[in-house]
């Protein structure tokens, strides 16, 4: 295994004995229920992140503090991570399959339950679709939530500077700063990281999870590691992650990542314990 996979465990040990001791919100409930992070690897309150923040992250770079210009897919990818963030905390999910067991891409998201989740993002995307009838599916909702759609008439789901929303997300938990850099014709607002320990502890979890703790099967990963993976590959930050690994450890990430690109989605859903919208966004994304 390469050097990148050494443990600062008492550092994991300390935080895990700081989180154990904090009551657990309803959402933390509900995302062990949803299968979320283990305690081995839940970080403090201070710099647990959502899977926006995540993505958002992974795809920006340390000391520019701003994410590539070519990158045209981590729009879209991020909004898919809003509708799995919001179903990992229970707040929505797809309607029954039917007993003509329609596929992922023609069932609809539901609002189960609209009680706020303390993140203005996922808030207001959760008004949206608990104001929305009929339902819509998960193709529409990333496009309408993006501005990605030819409907006039919803233009005004579409969220708006996500990724800056984001990065001042991350500045509030001491991950990122914020500075003004020049680029000869205009201004632009840019965040460098400053913690390089929680980021280096997120791609050090997205590499295990596909090289020392590979499962071999879908539904044995932690839900949450697994929408990572699919999300960060379709918004082209997922090499940012492996990029540190030998060749040998590269190849062998990359190998198992094409074996979870190639599932059956609609198969992977129908398995018993899974979370059906989950499948539906990778579905959705991976097209």
């Amino acid at each position: 295994m390469s050097g990148a996979y050494s443990r600062s465990s008492g550092l994991i040990q300390r935080r895990t004995a700081a989180v154990s001791s904090t009551p657990e919100t309803n959402d933390e409930k509900e995302e062990k229920l949803n299968g979320g992070e283990g305690d081995e690897d839940l970080d403090s309150k201070e710099t647990r992140l959502t899977l926006m923040e995540e993505v958002l992250l992974l795809g920006l770079k340390d000391r520019e503090g701003y994410t590539s210009f070519w990158n045209d897919c981590i729009s879209s990818g991020l909004r898919g991570c809003i509708l799995i963030e919001l179903s990992l905390r229970g707040r929505v999910e797809l309607e029954k399959a039917g007993m003509r067991r329609r596929s992922l891409t023609n069932r609809k998201v539901i609002c189960k339950n609209d009680q706020p989740t303390g993140d203005v993002l996922l808030d207001e995307a959760l008004r949206h679709i608990k104001e929305t009838q009929p339902p819509e599916t998960v193709q529409s909702w990333i496009e309408y939530l993006s501005g990605e759609t030819w409907n006039p008439l919803k233009l005004r789901y579409q969220l708006r500077n996500v990724r800056e929303r984001l990065a001042k997300n991350l500045v509030e938990k001491g991950v990122c700063t914020t500075e003004k850099q020049n680029f000869l014709l205009f201004d632009m607002t840019t965040h460098p990281l400053t913690d390089n320990v929680v980021k280096q502890r997120l791609i050090k979890r997205v590499q295990d999870s596909v090289l020392s703790r590979w499962t071999n099967d879908a539904h044995r990963m932690d839900r949450r590691m697994l929408s990572l993976i699919y999300l960060a590959h379709s918004s082209d930050v997922l090499e940012n992650a492996f990029a540190p690994l030998s060749d040998d450890d590269y190849e062998v990430a990359m190998k198992r990542v094409r074996e979870l690109l190639d599932l059956d989605f609609d198969a992977e859903s129908m398995k018993e314990g899974t979370n059906e919208l989950m499948w539906a966004v990778i579905s959705a994304m991976s097209k």
